[in-house]
């Protein structure tokens, strides 16, 4: 908002400067004036400043309210969401052990001994203990109720520190 004892003190004061001036005749009154004019304006466009200065403190702008606003809790990696969903998943349903659980470790297995179970199986077959290799073997067949109960969660935990270490 603007001052306006302040904008109309310096008006007066401007006033009563040109009134002086104009009485002792130092300079023409045309450029005496010109001056007042100019004066008038620099009074104007200060006032004009400073109205939108305060304007513009009193709304913040859009980066000062982000700035401001309180950062989003922390998520967990989507990626890890995923591998716990088939781990509880591959825990309920024999189907859902072998569709999905299985070619996800398999895929880990490959990776840690650096081979094709599929191509090498007898590589893998040394590295890896009975209950790792019956569940990521070439040849496993599909269950005989998709619907029946998957492997229990501490078996499955047993199988992932046995791929971990490898």
């Amino acid at each position: 908002m603007i001052d306006l004892r302040r904008f109309g003190a310096s008006v007066a004061l401007a006033t009563l400067v040109l009134v002086v001036l104009l009485g002792a005749r130092p300079l023409p009154a045309d450029r005496l004036l010109a001056g007042y004019a100019l004066l008038l304006a620099a009074i104007a466009l200060t006032g004009l400043t400073s109205a939108m200065n305060a304007a513009r403190v009193r709304t913040p702008s859009r980066f000062e309210h982000e700035l401001t606003r309180k950062p989003a809790p922390p998520t967990r990696p989507a990626e890890l969401v995923r591998v716990e969903r088939e781990l509880i998943l591959a825990s309920s349903s024999a189907g859902h052990l072998h569709s999905r659980f299985r070619p996800l470790i398999r895929e880990v297995v490959e990776a840690r001994l650096d081979t094709d179970l599929a191509r090498e199986p007898a590589v893998a077959r040394k590295r890896l203990d009975d209950a790792t290799w019956e569940l990521v073997r070439p040849d496993a067949p599909p269950p005989p109720d998709r619907s029946g109960p998957g492997m229990p969660l501490r078996q499955i935990r047993a199988i992932v520190d046995a791929v971990e270490r490898l």
